[in-house]
């Protein structure tokens, strides 16, 4: 497994300033870096770029920054859908520069939209056309396009395992895989075994953190029963500590998250890893 950490830990923006990110990674021994990027985030991609490559490290995309709430794939506007599509394009654009091996989010739709409705039957259809166009652009620059469920107070579109299973099933392309977030499942799943098993083959990662999002172990998240789970499917991909810093002024505030749960992004990751580690270290050979 390769192990990373969200650059959420240590900063509240990317930027030529932060690179120091990624040689403290390395230092902790990780493996690759999550970058957010968006229309606000503004750095050097070139810079990024050389720095991790020398640290060798895996960098990994996602729109985490400001992104136009009309781009939205899911959208059922069509010219809404078809800018949607151009954003998503230049965000896998940035991270062909970045020579980065992922692009992954809620990209089936826009985070923070819940529409309180009954489904509307086109709304899978019609995004699984944009998804499939996607994940096509995001193969042919070796980019993985990577769906990650979240919760119902997050997105109405996909919220479990098996509902990004159906939606890459109509989308109907192997570039499309799946990154799992144990805060997000929690309030969705029961069985968190039976949600790995049912994207078993199209699973590329997991973000880990409590259901406070809090360092992994203290809280309410069954790791045992995940860990057995990834060992019996054969998982051998990306495992992200993912939090937001605590201690950085109103970040985590702006972010929806008041709990001071990661006042120091190293000890959170020092403390995740060590705790998460002894999973792979138990696993049968």
């Amino acid at each position: 497994m390769n192990f990373g950490a969200h650059c959420y830990l240590f900063v509240d923006r990317w930027s030529n300033e932060t690179q120091w990110v990624l040689d403290v990674s390395k230092k902790l021994g990780l493996d690759c870096v999550e970058i957010a990027v968006g229309d606000d985030v503004d750095f050097s991609l070139s810079q990024t770029a050389k720095r991790a490559a020398s640290l060798e490290l895996d960098l990994i995309v996602s729109p985490g920054g400001y992104w136009p709430m009309q781009a939205d794939l899911s959208s059922p506007d069509v010219d809404e859908r078809r800018g949607a599509l151009t954003w998503h394009k230049r965000q896998i654009d940035l991270a062909d520069d970045l020579g980065a091996v992922a692009y992954c989010g809620a990209l089936y739709g826009h985070p923070g939209v819940v529409r309180k409705e009954k489904p509307d039957p086109a709304e899978y259809p019609r995004t699984a056309e944009g998804l499939h166009a996607l994940a096509e652009y995001g193969e042919g620059k070796s980019i993985c396009v990577v769906l990650e469920p979240m919760s119902h107070f997050r997105t109405h579109m996909v919220n479990t395992p098996m509902q990004a299973m159906r939606l890459i099933e109509q989308a109907d392309h192997s570039n499309l895989l799946v990154l799992l977030d144990t805060y997000h499942l929690v309030t969705e799943v029961t069985q968190f075994a039976s949600g790995i098993h049912t994207v078993a083959n199209r699973l590329w990662g997991l973000h880990a953190c409590e259901n406070n999002r809090g360092v992994p172990g203290c809280g309410l998240v069954p790791w045992e029963e995940i860990f057995q789970a990834l060992d019996h499917v054969g998982f051998d991909g990306y495992v992200l500590l993912e939090t937001y810093n605590s201690g950085l002024g109103d970040f985590a505030q702006t972010r929806g998250m008041f709990h001071n749960v990661c006042p120091d992004g190293s000890e959170f990751v020092k403390q995740g890893l060590t705790f998460l580690q002894q999973f792979v270290a138990n696993q049968q050979p």
